[in-house]
């Protein structure tokens, strides 16, 4: 998907297990719960921080009411490229784990794959050279698909470096950072500045990469029972395929084989693609899995495509798929005699018609709501709104909660959705719901 944080209150989860070892090295380490500790979930102070920038009213009541929990995790509260990466370098585990930390049952990757073929978490296949330290790696630097190019006069600073331009162990062997680059830079080293100033680099302290395998172990480990929704990442132009004679089709088998070899029930697995031809694929080879694989939706960006997008949504539930995943600028926009209220769109109308449910993405991917202007993607439709502030955030989810319906919501900080899923009681993707379905 498409390229906001905290930690306080601390609140027991029911059928808590353990941490069995695992090797974090050379990388940050990670301390595991020790057998006899409870797992909390720690929401922190941005839930309350929003609660309170909210007007008066029945919704602002009922969250207060909500203040001293109890929280547990939550399968609504899906973590976003981790679940906390407002603050922590994406697709890391330390990402992860402070998702898992604030409640998200389940979990992503999205998952490219390496020069020898390696599936690794990596939210688009090249990025690394805004995304981790690549660049400040010499022997790695001079294998990216476009070396760095220092700013001039005439142009920016301008680099690209992908997954498939390194071996599987030489990407492990990389540190995260947050997402960002400074177009400006004469240096690598100036590049690799140009975080977004309400974000964080507090976290960038060689944040921990991941395989598609470490991931799977790492989130089958985790306290409460967590559950993954690995995307398969389609590859730019830079990266045309077949690649090397790696095929789309087997890309597609390998992202699934991976969980069949580590023994996880297709139950738990929401496989997600931006291709049609992925997600039927999957429903034709991997058919228990693929009744529950997600497509994800980005084909209406202009008003005449997002027409047409609503209209093949008939025909997407006819060839098997059961849960379309489109932004959340597709279900909401603003309405009201004042042009100030938040109202479901046509999207979400229509894909319920359909029999289709919807999960959204991506909260809190966004500068403070105040803030949003012209530019803005995730909230595009409500820039025009007469009030902005932050605790409309939770105005947001209501609408998406119990409006529009979604069965689930990707965040960048978790806390705040996996807030409202206990507070109100929200349930997440029901996957016996799909199972059942005959094939």
């Amino acid at each position: 998907m498409r390229g906001t944080f905290s930690a306080a209150a601390a609140l027991l989860v029911n059928g808590a297990s353990a941490l069995p070892s695992y090797s974090y090295s050379p990388h940050t380490k990670i301390e595991a719960p020790t057998p006899a500790a409870p797992y909390y979930v720690s929401l922190g102070p941005r839930p309350y921080y929003l609660i309170n920038n909210m007007t008066e009213g029945p919704l602002k009541k009922k969250l207060q009411s909500c203040e001293n929990g109890p929280f547990a995790i939550s399968s609504w509260s899906i973590g976003h490229r981790g679940g906390s990466v407002l603050q922590f370098p994406e697709e890391t585990e330390e990402a992860t784990f402070a998702g898992a930390r604030m409640g998200a049952g389940v979990l992503e990757c999205d998952v490219a794959f390496t020069s020898d073929l390696g599936l690794v978490c990596r939210h688009s296949q090249c990025d690394l050279h805004t995304t981790t330290n690549i660049l400040l790696r010499p022997e790695l630097a001079r294998k990216c698909t476009v070396p760095f190019t220092p700013a001039n006069r005439t142009s920016p600073a301008n680099a690209l470096c992908c997954t498939s331009d390194i071996t599987t162990a030489e990407y492990k062997s990389l540190c995260g950072k947050q997402d960002g680059f400074n177009a400006s830079a004469v240096n690598v080293r100036d590049y690799q500045s140009g975080t977004a100033k309400w974000r964080t680099e507090l976290y960038d302290q060689c944040g921990t990469v991941q395989t598609l395998d470490g991931y799977i172990k790492l989130v089958n480990a985790l306290p409460g029972y967590r559950n993954f929704t690995p995307e398969l990442k389609t590859p730019p132009a830079q990266v045309p395929m077949p690649f090397k004679g790696y095929t789309q089709e087997q890309y597609a088998r390998d992202l699934v084989n991976a969980f069949i070899k580590n023994g996880i029930d297709p139950s738990r697995v929401w496989l997600q693609s931006f291709l049609p031809a992925d997600v039927f694929q999957w429903i034709k080879e991997f058919p228990v899995f693929g009744k529950q694989a997600v497509y994800l939706d980005e084909a209406g960006e202009t008003p005449a495509t997002l027409v047409t997008a609503i209209a093949r949504l008939p025909s997407l539930k006819a060839r098997g798929v059961n849960i379309v995943a489109p932004p959340i600028p597709y279900l909401l926009r603003a309405g009201g005699p004042n042009n100030d209220t938040i109202v479901p769109a046509a999207y979400g109308l229509a894909a319920k018609a359909a029999g289709l449910d919807i999960i959204t993405w991506s909260f809190e991917r966004s500068a403070p709501f105040a803030q949003i202007g012209a530019s803005e993607y995730y909230y595009a439709p409500l820039v025009n709104l007469t009030n902005k502030f932050d605790g409309r955030l939770f105005e947001v989810i209501d609408v998406l909660a119990q409006q529009v319906g979604v069965v689930g919501l990707f965040s960048d900080w978790s806390a705040a959705v996996t807030y409202y899923a206990n507070c109100l009681n929200v349930q997440g993707p029901n996957s016996a719901k799909y199972q059942a379905i005959k094939a």
